[in-house]
C-alpha cells in the first residue's frame, strides 16, 4: 500500500512540476486563460477529451452504473459525450468567430454589460460544484491507495489542485492533456485486458448481467424523467466556460469544430470502458458501502502493483485535466468580467497575479463543498442544472438569431434559475430542469420584442 501511495505522489509531483516550469513562460492573461489561443487538431482534440473526462466518468459514473444498471450511464458517458459533439456541430465554430476571452464576453457584445455580470454570478456557481466533484473524487482515488481517510485525502487533493492550477493554468493543461489523455486511456484498457483476457471471459461476464440493467433509459422512468435525466448534461454542459474556453483557445474555427466533434467522439469511446466494467464485474465486488470505491477498488484488487499505480495515476491525470479548467473557469470569469472593468489601468501582471489569487480562492470553496457532498454525482448533477437554464436560452437564441435584447436576457436568465430554486426546494418537482429550460426560452420570447 506504502509503495502505491509512493508511486501516485510521485506521479502528482511530475503534474505539479510541469506546472512550475511552464508558468515560466505564461505572461499575459490570454496565455494563462487560453494558453496563448494556438491549439492544433491534435492537441485541442486531447483537450476537450481530457478536460470533460474526469471524476464523473471514471468514479462516479463507474460507481453508479454498479448500483444502478446502465441507467446510471445517461449521463456520463453518453449525456456529455453528446454534449461536446454539440459543441462541435454547432457552437464551437460561431463562437470562436467572436474573438472572445471567456463566454460571458458574449453577453456583453450580445445584450449589455449587465447581463454580462449577472450571467457570470449565476456561472461561477456551477464551476465550483465541477470543481469540488473532481476534488472529491481524487481524495477517493488517495483514500482507496492509502487508507488515509476520506477527509484528510479529499484534503490533500484540494491543495494540490489548487498548486496545479494557480502555477500553470491552460498552457501546462495543454501540454499535459495529451499525456494525460494517452494515460487514463492505457490505464482504463490495461485494467480491462487483465479483467477479460479473451473474448470467452468477456461472454461469461456479460451472461451474469441481469437484463434490467440494461436499460439505458431506466426502469420505471417517465419519458419526461428520461428527458431530464439527459437534458441536464447537455443542455447544461454546452454552454460551460470549460467547454467554451477549449474551442476559444484553438487556433482557427475549422480546427475548434473538429477538434470538439473528435473529442466527443474519443469521449464516448473510451467511456464505454468503465461502463462495461460498472455493468459486468459488479457481481465481482458486492455489496460495497460507497458505490464510488468501485472502479479504483476493482483496479487495485486485480492488478499487479506497478500496473495499478499506473491506473492510479491515470484517474489522477484525468482529474487534474478537469480540475484545473473548473478552477480556471471559475477565476476567469469573475476576474476578466466582473473585478478587472472595475479596476481601470490594471497591468498584464496585475490581471494574472489576479486571476492567480481567484484560482486559490474557488479551490478553497471546491474544497469546503467537497467534504460536504454525499458523492461525486450530486456534485456534478448540481453542477449543470444549478442556473444554467437560463444561459443555455440567452447563448442559443443571442448567438443565432437577433431576437430580443436586455430585457429578453434578464428575463430568461431569472425565471430559469427561480424556477430551478422554486421547484427543486419548494416543490422537490423530479423533471425540475426542464421547466426551467421552458421557463428560461419562454420568458426571452414573450419580452423580445421590449429593447432598451
Amino acid at each position: 500500500m506504502n509503495a502505491i501511495l509512493f508511486g501516485v505522489l510521485i506521479y502528482v509531483l511530475v503534474q505539479l512540476a510541469v506546472g512550475v516550469v511552464v508558468s515560466r513562460r505564461i505572461a499575459s492573461e490570454s496565455d494563462y486563460i487560453l494558453a496563448g489561443r494556438r491549439f492544433g487538431p491534435w492537441m485541442g482534440t486531447f483537450s476537450f477529451f481530457a478536460t470533460w473526462f474526469g471524476a464523473e466518468t471514471c468514479v462516479g459514473s463507474a460507481g453508479r452504473i454498479y448500483q444502478d444498471g446502465l441507467s446510471g450511464a445517461s449521463a456520463d458517458p453518453f449525456g456529455y459525450g453528446f454534449c461536446l459533439l454539440l459543441m462541435g456541430a454547432v457552437f464551437a465554430a460561431p463562437l470562436w468567430r467572436r474573438g472572445l476571452t471567456t463566454l460571458a464576453d458574449l453577453y456583453r457584445q450580445r445584450y449589455t454589460v449587465g447581463v454580462e455580470r449577472l450571467a457570470v454570478l449565476l456561472m461561477v456557481p456551477t464551476s465550483v460544484f465541477w470543481a469540488a466533484a473532481q476534488i472529491r473524487a481524487f481524495g477517493q482515488v488517495l483514500n482507496a491507495s492509502s487508507g488515509m481517510g476520506t477527509s484528510v485525502a479529499i484534503a490533500a487533493a484540494a491543495v494540490v489542485a489548487i498548486i496545479y492550477t494557480g502555477f500553470g493554468g491552460m498552457r501546462a493543461d495543454v501540454i499535459t492533456d495529451l499525456i494525460q489523455g494517452v494515460m487514463i486511456i492505457l490505464g482504463l484498457l490495461i485494467l480491462a485486458a487483465v479483467l477479460f483476457p479473451n473474448w470467452a471471459h468477456v461472454q461469461a461476464a456479460w451472461a451474469t448481467v441481469e437484463t434490467e440493467r440494461l436499460n439505458l433509459f431506466g426502469n420505471g422512468q417517465s419519458v419526461w424523467q428520461t428527458l431530464e435525466a439527459w437534458a441536464v448534461p447537455v443542455c447544461g454542459s454546452v454552454a460551460a466556460q470549460e467547454l467554451v474556453a477549449r474551442a476559444l483557445a484553438t487556433r482557427s474555427a475549422e480546427v475548434a469544430r473538429r477538434s470538439a466533434l473528435l473529442g466527443g467522439g474519443l469521449y464516448l469511446t473510451v467511456g464505454l470502458i468503465p461502463a462495461f466494467l460498472g455493468l459486468a464485474c459488479a457481481a465481482a465486488l458486492p455489496g460495497l458501502e460507497d458505490a464510488e470505491q468501485f472502479l479504483p477498488r476493482l483496479a487495485q484488487q486485480h492488478l499487479h502493483t506497478g500496473f495499478y499505480i499506473l491506473f492510479a495515476g491515470a484517474l489522477v491525470s484525468a482529474i487534474l485535466s478537469t480540475v484545473d479548467s473548473t478552477l480556471l473557469a471559475a477565476s476567469a470569469l469573475t476576474m476578466h468580467n466582473l473585478v478587472m472593468p472595475l479596476r481601470n489601468g490594471l497591468t498584464e501582471a496585475g490581471k494574472l497575479r489576479a486571476t492567480r489569487l481567484g484560482v486559490a480562492a474557488f479551490g478553497l470553496l471546491a474544497w469546503y463543498l467537497a467534504l460536504q457532498a454525499d458523492t461525486v454525482f450530486e456534485l456534478v448533477e448540481s453542477s449543470s442544472s444549478f442556473g444554467s437554464a437560463g444561459i443555455f436560452a440567452i447563448t442559443v437564441l443571442g448567438l443565432f438569431t437577433r431576437l430580443g435584447g436586455s430585457p429578453s436576457a434578464y428575463a430568461a436568465l431569472l425565471v430559469g434559475m427561480l424556477v430551478w430554486v422554486i421547484g427543486t426546494y419548494v416543490f422537490a418537482l423530479e423533471v425540475v430542469y426542464l421547466y426551467a429550460l421552458g421557463g428560461a426560452f419562454a420568458a426571452y420570447l414573450l419580452l423580445s420584442r421590449v429593447r432598451i
